[in-house]
């Protein structure tokens, strides 16, 4: 018996069924709703971080996974290492982020309202390995080091 690929059927996630048993950085709420979990992916993870108004996430990095972010809400700020000065990446809704593998960032949600943004990974998981800081050593075999 061979299957039929083509008539494999969609799946379906409601907004109200996004789960936070993913992968979490201190100050940020991350929520899964696509996921090898969620919807059998293969490739892909998908879901969304919520960061409290006037407020920091710990510094991380998402391991050998492409990043690709889209602000939906707020005024989130990107902060990245570059040398040994820190560059901010303000954004506002309708902007978009790259964050290639392994680069150790952070987000800041320095204004008055929640700040919402929708993420894609080329992953199959939510991958999040937490860093004292954004110089720390970073294992690119997969961890922190």
């Amino acid at each position: 018996m061979t299957e039929d690929l083509w008539h494999t059927p969609l799946v379906h996630i409601r907004g109200r069924d996004v789960r936070g048993d993913t992968g979490q950085t201190s100050g940020m709420t991350r929520l899964e709703a696509i996921s090898g979990k969620s919807s059998g992916s293969s490739k892909l993870w998908m879901g969304q971080t919520h960061v409290a108004p006037v407020t920091k996430s710990g510094d991380h990095h998402h391991g050998p996974a492409e990043t690709a972010i889209y602000v939906v809400s707020g005024h989130p700020a990107f902060v990245f290492a570059d040398g040994d000065h820190e560059v901010r990446l303000e954004t506002e809704p309708g902007d978009y982020i790259f964050v290639p593998p392994y680069v150790p960032h952070r987000e800041e949600n320095p204004g008055g309202e929640e700040a919402v943004v929708v993420i894609a990974r080329s992953s199959q998981e939510g991958i999040v390995v937490n860093l004292e800081s954004l110089w720390a050593p970073v294992d690119r075999t997969g961890g922190a080091g």
